[in-house]
């Protein structure tokens, strides 16, 4: 990055809009500059755009020394973090990376750093399914990148135990990118899960990513993959009963998708069986499948009874099993109401689909998930017909201005 030409101009010029711009397309969220160099998200935000300046020499040095730019690039003298001359070779980093590997924190011991960061999985869990992914991405990124450059430098069984978490916190990372609408992160961050559980010998990983990545291929409609993937996962060694009753369900999503209907039935009265049964242990409880339950299972049952034809048994199904759900799982309930609505509208009752859908409009709102505006999009589309409707057009009203207010366009994923 410091070598790019744009960024050497930026540094030379002090241009920190420039630079933190460059940061922000390299995947560097404005919020995780602030905390590197000792801002706030806002003004971050303020110089991306433009709105404010940095001349003040101590900022100028506190940011070289929070992004690791070298001294001589901003016009500052070495900071005291650069290397010292090396015989026969250069007096500065000129090619230091912002966070860079040459910089891992090592002072961090791996085990209790491990221990630390497997205590904290349980509550981003809970924070990305009450108000939305976006509010445990940036933790969690940060913490996987700081997993990366401590592991490289670790062996042993303290290693084995910074593969395990990471391969579980890039697999969650993984989900909240793909709740949030990027899937092109989202499969990075689970292919670099498997690579991490795969190196680990950590069977049970990889079989939930398989189950992960057949999730991934459902929701970009490709129902051949969405199958063979579900079908490794139940295969593979590692899988436990809610994986298998995981992988199942999905399988049966891909059925769905293909119109095998017989099919798709079937792995869903697996998946339930599977589901209802108590779970085997695995190596710790970092492993989220707590949400495997029967209600989950019918939930996702009920979204392919539309597909198949049947929308009147869906809402029903929805209806009932809405009242079963955690409100923990307020992100979720944004997408079975949306899916509720959709249901509503394809069995010919807007008053009914409008209701659920403007229930579910108000999370949606709150959690800023693409999966769920891409469902509600989807509700919206089939009410469409019934625009004289009140109800239809009151919740229009609301999705309208809601898009507006919205600088995003979330992708479906349906």
């Amino acid at each position: 990055m410091l070598s790019d030409p744009e960024m050497i101009n930026a540094c030379a010029t002090r241009e920190f809009s420039v630079i933190f711009g460059l940061l922000k397309r390299a995947g560097m969220y404005p919020s995780m500059i602030a905390r590197a160099c000792d801002l706030t998200p806002s003004r971050v935000g303020e110089v991306i755009a433009g709105k404010r300046k940095i001349e003040k020499i101590d900022l100028v040095e506190r940011i070289a020394d929070g992004l690791h730019i070298p001294g001589h690039l901003l016009g500052l003298a070495d900071r005291a973090w650069e290397q010292p001359a090396a015989p026969g070779g250069k007096g500065r980093q000129s090619d230091a990376q912002p966070f860079s590997k040459a910089d891992p924190g090592g002072h961090i011991d791996p085990e209790f750093f491990a221990a630390h960061i497997r205590e904290l999985m349980p509550g981003h869990y809970k924070t990305a399914n009450l108000l939305g992914g976006r509010h445990s991405l940036d933790a969690v990124e940060r913490h996987v990148q700081l997993i990366d450059r401590v592991q490289e430098q670790t062996g042993g069984a303290a290693r084995g135990d910074l593969l395990g978490i990471g391969a579980r916190s890039a697999e969650f990372l993984g989900w909240l990118h793909q709740d949030l609408g990027n899937f092109q992160r989202s499969t990075y961050w689970s292919d670099r899960a498997m690579e991490w559980a795969q190196e680990n010998s950590d069977d049970t990983m990889a079989a939930y990513i398989l189950f992960r990545k057949s999730n991934q291929a459902t929701a970009r409609r490709v129902p051949q993959q969405a199958v063979s993937l579900a079908r490794a996962a139940q295969r593979a060694p590692g899988a436990t009963a809610h994986i298998r009753a995981l992988a199942a369900q999905q399988e049966a999503q891909g059925h769905a998708l293909l119109g095998n209907p017989r099919f798709a039935q079937a792995k869903f009265d697996e998946a339930h069986e599977l589901a209802a049964a108590p779970d085997e242990p695995h190596r710790d409880d970092t492993l989220d499948t707590a949400y495997c339950t029967p209600t989950y299972i019918e939930m996702q049952r009920a979204n392919c009874l539309i597909e198949l034809g049947d929308p009147h048994h869906a809402a029903e199904l929805f209806e009932a099993e809405l009242r079963q759900l955690p409100h923990v799982y307020r992100n979720d309930h944004g997408v079975y109401l949306s899916r509720l609505a959709r249901a509503y509208a394809v069995a010919g009752e807007p008053e009914q689909g409008a209701a659920a859908a403007d229930r579910a409009l108000s999370i949606v709102l709150d959690t800023e998930s693409a999966r769920a505006m891409g469902e509600l999009r989807s509700a919206a589309q089939a009410l469409s017909r019934w625009a004289e409707v009140p109800a239809v057009a009151v919740f229009s009203s609301r999705l309208t201005t809601a898009y507006q207010a919205t600088a995003r366009s979330p992708l479906p994923n349906r």
